[in-house]
């Protein structure tokens, strides 16, 4: 027997679901039309700060990045560290400016080298199963990115210090 369209054998599940779905829905698409409805000087107006990405950064990028890891005072005037600590160039230049935008860049190429060396010594070691589906990969690949990240942060290997001072 039915009621209203809802069997007299069902708990009343499938409609409960059915409503929240219509009801996300119904928002989604009443934040689609404000979003279609706001002038392009008024795009991101009502947003937080803490939503609003520093520059250089998109959207739903995942890892922590080197912004704002240097922001003392004693960091505009900091001495190089690790291989760079030894080179010539450091002779020349006696101090490194870890507040900006070029140390920021540097270390983010440091980074990417970090990354490629862990993604290689990665290459090397064998699977159990042999097989490794697309999901596990991406996750494993992003992991990746934030140790060499990390380690592009604590280690001080002085890749990053060398590239600046070769720029500056």
């Amino acid at each position: 027997m039915k009621i209203g369209g809802i069997s007299s054998v069902t708990t009343g599940t499938e409609t409960l679901q059915a409503a929240q779905v219509r009801n996300e829905t119904g928002k989604f698409m009443d934040m689609v039309k404000s979003l279609q409805n706001e002038k392009k000087g008024d795009i991101g107006k009502n947003l937080a700060g803490s939503q609003v990405l520093e520059e250089g950064r998109l959207n739903g990028d995942y890892n922590s990045g080197f912004s704002g890891t240097y922001t003392a005072e004693a960091d505009k005037k900091a001495r190089p560290e690790g291989a760079a600590a030894n080179s010539a160039v450091s002779q020349n230049l006696k101090t490194i400016d870890r507040t900006s935008k070029l140390y920021e860049k540097s270390l983010e190429l440091e980074s990417y080298f970090v990354k490629m060396l862990l993604s290689s010594m990665r290459k090397t070691v064998q699977k159990a199963d042999g097989q490794q589906d697309y999901a596990q990969s991406m996750y494993e690949d992003m992991l990746y990115d934030e140790y060499a990240t990390t380690m592009t942060k604590n280690a001080h290997f002085g890749l990053a210090d060398e590239i600046y001072m070769q720029l500056v």
